[in-house]
């Protein structure tokens, strides 16, 4: 039996629903067939608690200021940025000012939503 399957290569984030897992991050969230994409705008102030989980993870900071701890590290992340956490690296983040970035996930994060390409 052949299955056959629609692929979209093109994605007007834009049009995708505003989902907010926690309180001041709101993201637009896609799935291609191996990755997660969250398009984050994210409140002064909004914050995400250490944690770990088995993808790979790269930020990717387009406007704004992150603080980003990844084991025992912390920098501050701006414009242009661009921060690895590895698989089961414990990392936290706070947004010093307003921020726009782009987080993806390798193999797909199904737990952060998203819409299935």
């Amino acid at each position: 039996m052949v299955s056959l399957v629609t692929v979209m290569t093109f994605i007007d984030t834009n049009h995708l629903n505003v989902k907010e897992p926690r309180a001041g991050w709101k993201g637009r969230f896609f799935h291609s067939q191996n990755m997660t994409f969250a398009y984050y705008a994210v409140a002064a102030g909004a914050w995400i608690h250490e944690h770990s989980h088995p993808n790979d993870e790269v930020w990717n900071v387009i406007d704004g200021e992150l603080e980003i701890k990844v084991a025992a590290e912390t920098q501050v992340a701006g414009p242009g940025c661009a921060v690895v956490v590895p698989p089961d690296t414990a990392h936290s983040v706070k947004a010093l000012t307003d921020v726009r970035a782009i987080v993806v996930d390798y193999p797909r994060r199904y737990s952060i939503g998203g819409t299935e390409l």
